[in-house]
């Protein structure tokens, strides 16, 4: 009893002597916020087995170093070192996108439309995609928002025409030039059409999705757009953004979903200007 009395004891007494201010609760609290949002930041992605390799193999190296198997110990440091010299190189895809969501980072939320043009832009681009579900004709729209989009745009056709369902209809019709790329919608203009997008490199994506979904998720991926699926075999309408695609949606289910991630809101002062 006096033992156990004694271990109570020094542990009440640790604990007592523990200073917990509150700049340390703010450090505890920033680091657990950064760790969760890199923890989003590569869910579903490559990187997440790339990171669970890396945590078995510092688990591996410590298990050696306590057995004090000192040849696979120098083998797992030695294989550590270098792995460390090449995370920037692996994880290149990851950072960029980590780069990129700090640089979107604004006081003031940006608006590429006036409610009234916004709406426009809505009926129009909906009423396109009812006429391409109905003569099954695929087709792949991009649209901006914060992250610049040039660098694909360069790739096709620059148009610069404004948004008609017309427009639309025609770029995306078999055997046209432009039918076989993405049109790059920015702002309340068609820039370009018959664009290349990066493919996800997602392994865990179904086998069913043709090169038109891989494309909208790999670019949805890398930036911030809103990409539009038209299926050209099953007329199937899906919308992706942030690296995740939405299928079988509706008229109406379209609408919603445009309206929720690119409608024009109001600026206002945001203490969290990262957040989406």
């Amino acid at each position: 009893m006096d033992i156990e009395l004694a271990v109570w004891e020094s542990i009440v007494t640790g604990f007592s002597k523990l200073e917990i201010g509150i700049r340390d609760v703010i450090d505890i609290l920033i680091v657990g916020y950064v760790f969760y949002r890199l923890v989003l930041l590569i869910r579903g992605t490559r990187a997440e087995q790339l990171v669970k390799g890396l945590a078995l193999l510092l688990l591996a190296t410590w298990v050696s170093g306590e057995l004090e198997l000192k040849a696979l110990n120098w083998l797992l440091v030695r294989a550590m070192t270098a792995g460390f010299i090449a995370i920037p190189i692996v994880f290149q895809p990851e950072l960029r996108r980590a780069l990129e969501h700090l640089g979107r980072g604004k006081l003031f939320h940006k608006s590429y439309w006036e409610p009234q043009e916004f709406n426009y832009f809505l009926n129009e681009i909906t009423k396109a995609i009812n006429v391409l579900v109905k003569k099954r004709i695929g087709a792949l729209i991009i649209i901006e928002r914060d992250t610049g989009l040039k660098d694909i745009v360069e790739t096709g056709i620059k148009i610069e025409a404004g948004i008609s369902a017309e427009l639309l209809i025609n770029i995306f019709f078999p055997r046209s030039p432009l039918h076989d790329g993405a049109v790059i919608i920015r702002g309340n203009k068609v820039d370009a059409a018959g664009c290349y997008l990066p493919l996800t490199e997602n392994p865990n994506l179904s086998k069913e999705l043709g090169t038109r979904h891989r494309a909208a998720i790999g670019v949805t991926e890398q930036t911030d757009a809103v990409a539009i699926v038209v299926s050209e075999e099953t007329g199937i309408i899906s919308i992706s953004y942030e690296g995740r695609l939405i299928r079988y949606l509706e008229e109406k289910n379209l609408k919603n979903m445009l309206e929720k991630l690119c409608a024009p809101k109001e600026e206002s002062f945001s203490f969290w200007p990262w957040r989406s």
